[in-house]
């Protein structure tokens, strides 16, 4: 499975980090943070796929994205539920997301008018659910301040390695 993301700033990994002893009670936690921009499927190898994403992405240029606090998706298309997530924003974030929507269609449900830009921290109930709750509580009421990033590169990112097969730097 490939994806077009964002790499995550240092400041997201560490906001991440010290939400961890929070994201006990949830039955996975996501160790290698990601923002999904467009989700691809495995039918094209990385190369062809960044071939076919140039022209896509041509002219794009840096811009701002901020985390804007924790949220969830408590009926997610797939897997656990609750997905527990940083907020993430920023218009040139949904203008990419579009960008390559428009050419390379949307997943239903998850793409497109459905699109939540986030950084999932944690999904699914361990074997106490009122823990879950109180902890879910305590992460809404987090407030990390101003935390805004300029995005500079965007990567196809590789679930199997879990890592960036080939990158485009904005300019």
């Amino acid at each position: 499975m490939y994806s077009l993301n964002i790499p995550v700033p240092p400041v997201a990994k560490r906001i991440a980090a010290d939400l961890a002893p929070e994201l006990v009670p949830f039955r996975t936690v996501r160790k290698r943070p990601t923002i999904v921009v467009k989700r691809f499927g495995d039918a094209e190898p990385p190369d062809r796929l960044r071939e076919q994403l140039r022209p896509t992405l041509a002219g794009v240029r840096p811009f701002e994205a901020r985390v804007t606090g924790v949220d969830t998706f408590d009926n997610p298309p797939n897997g656990d539920s609750p997905v527990v997530y940083l907020a993430v924003e920023g218009e040139g974030l949904r203008d990419v997301h579009e960008r390559v929507v428009r050419d390379f269609g949307a997943v239903e449900g998850l793409e497109g008018g459905e699109y939540d830009p986030h950084v999932t921290l944690a999904r699914g109930v361990g074997t106490d659910r009122d823990a879950v709750e109180d902890a879910l509580d305590r992460l809404r009421e987090r407030d990390f301040g101003d935390v805004s990033w300029t995005v500079t590169e965007l990567g196809i990112w590789t679930r199997e390695y879990r890592e960036f097969a080939t990158r485009f730097p904005l300019r």
